[in-house]
């Protein structure tokens, strides 16, 4: 037995591993989570501070030395990936903790200037928001990819012709790449949404306090940019008491869901032995620990079980916040957003993964072919030609219904049995009916959609890449703005 053969890498019906990045969702989610929460919240609360001791420095509230050693110091914890702190006692919570041991290093009169014009309220509502860009831009960055793989591959397959299923029966002709540019469609609006709701993470909460905002002339403006948003709360009550974007996020996920959940169950079914339209890649499926024959791809099935996790994210994330009054709350602020990472980690699996599934997978053309002719697809088609040559529509369906009822009893197809319809030569082959249908955005318009769709994906990603640079710039201007306080101000 060779390695790869005792590491599962070749089963004998399988000859290649399960792709790594497949691997690492559908495996890796049994090891123990090592996420480091504590270390995140840290930098978050950090990254807040740095902001707010320069505004309150140029406002000309702090002293500048003090704001400076208080700057020094913090910038020695992010350094030193805040160990001091996680090992101080935090009875109180992480930010008490945190402030405690700025206090204890350089005395009440430096280290408890922090807190100025501002509360835990309003920081945590800032930092809800920092922590959250990474897994939505994550998010986005795996919807983008989606629609990417999915555009590139219905160029590909546009004159792939198969067909279009209704309740669960051969209906009309179309292609393979005409599906998959109308499941483009569906991530590309999910897209958008996803975009529309994260511009309330755009809005900088901080300076609103506790809940009435403060008499210390701070500049929320000013924080705003430091931290990369782009405006201000204008209004204290609703910038602490509201996490809506919560909701916003998991709604637009969850929609998304529904989509690839649904995708997911057509390339399950058209992926089986018995209908055997596609072929999934070995990096893709599974085998069976007992049944040697077996080619499962699986990974659809993850993308249906992951793909709902965004829905019931927002149930409980809705379900919390409805307990709590229009103020602060614990229960909007901590139980309601806590649903929300694992809701956008799950959404982000599954969009991974139909990436894969849809890269990966080839039409069985011939197949494809055969059931569109087999499926008498083209019925449609002629009954139109009929209408179109003066024939009342209801009674063209009902002498084409009457044709290949013909057909099925005398073992004939579509064409042989539809003599008496004046079709040219060929017209009723699937492939060219697909090309005839060219309105109301059928097959015959492929090639435009996927281009609509490309266009509007151009915006969209323009739209994502000017959010992520106006966040890095943000950080940039931050990080300038600490050194140079840093630097022009000498230890005490």
């Amino acid at each position: 037995m060779t390695a790869a053969t005792a590491h599962g890498v070749d089963t004998g019906r399988l000859k290649a591993a399960l792709d790594a990045e497949a691997h690492r969702i559908v495996y890796d989610q049994y090891l123990p989570d090592t996420a480091d929460g504590l270390g995140e919240e840290l930098r978050c609360i950090s990254e807040v501070d740095r902001a707010h001791l320069i505004m309150l420095t140029e406002r000309g509230i702090v002293d500048a030395d003090r704001a400076a050693a208080l700057l020094r110091t913090i910038e020695e914890l992010r350094g030193q990936d805040f160990a001091p702190v996680r090992a101080t006692p935090m009875p109180r919570g992480v930010y008490l903790a945190y402030e405690g041991h700025l206090i204890e290093r350089l005395g009440d009169g430096t280290g408890g200037i922090l807190h100025t014009g501002r509360s835990r309220n309003d920081l945590n509502a800032t930092t809800t928001r920092l922590k959250t860009r990474g897994p939505y831009l994550a998010l986005l960055d795996a919807v983008d990819r989606l629609a990417g793989v999915l555009l590139a591959k219905a160029e590909e397959y546009r004159d792939v012709v198969m067909p279009a299923y209704t309740h669960g029966q051969p209906a009309v002709p179309i292609s393979y790449g005409h599906y998959l540019a109308g499941v483009a469609g569906a991530v590309l609006r999910a897209y958008e949404s996803l975009l529309d709701a994260g511009r309330q993470l755009d809005v900088n909460p901080l300076g609103a306090g506790a809940i009435g905002g403060t008499s210390v002339p701070i500049a929320p403006r000013r924080t705003a940019e430091l931290l990369g948003f782009s405006s201000a709360a204008p209004n204290s009550v609703d910038a602490v008491a509201s996490r809506d974007f919560v909701l916003d996020l998991l709604s637009a996920s969850a929609v998304l869901g529904v989509a690839l959940a649904r995708a997911g169950r057509d390339l399950s079914t058209w992926t089986s032995e018995e209908f055997g339209l596609l072929r999934v890649g070995d990096t893709l499926v599974g085998s069976s620990s007992m049944m040697p024959q077996k080619r499962n791809p699986f990974l659809l099935e993850h993308i249906q079980g992951r793909s709902t996790a965004s829905l019931g994210a927002f149930v409980g994330a809705a379900s919390a916040m409805t307990t709590g009054g229009y103020t602060n709350a614990i229960a909007v602020g901590t139980e309601a957003v806590r649903h929300l990472r694992p809701g956008l980690s799950s959404t982000t699996d599954a969009v991974t993964l139909l990436s894969l599934v849809v890269a990966g997978t080839e039409p069985e053309r011939e197949r494809m072919t055969d059931r569109a002719v087999d499926g008498f697809t083209s019925a449609t088609y002629l009954a139109e030609r009929l209408v179109l040559d003066g024939t009342p529509f209801r009674a063209a369906h009902h002498l084409v219904g009457e044709t290949v009822l013909g057909a099925l009893e005398s073992g004939r197809s579509l064409v042989d049995a539809a003599r008496f319809a004046a079709v040219d030569d060929g017209g009723l082959a699937p492939d060219r009916v697909a090309a005839a249908c060219a309105h109301g955005g059928g097959p015959g318009s492929t090639a435009d959609g996927i281009r609509a769709l490309g266009a509007r994906r151009d915006v969209l990603r323009a739209e994502l890449s000017d959010r992520r640079t106006r966040w890095a710039d943000g950080a940039a201007l931050l990080s300038q703005a600490v050194t140079e306080a840093v630097t022009s101000c000498r230890p005490a």
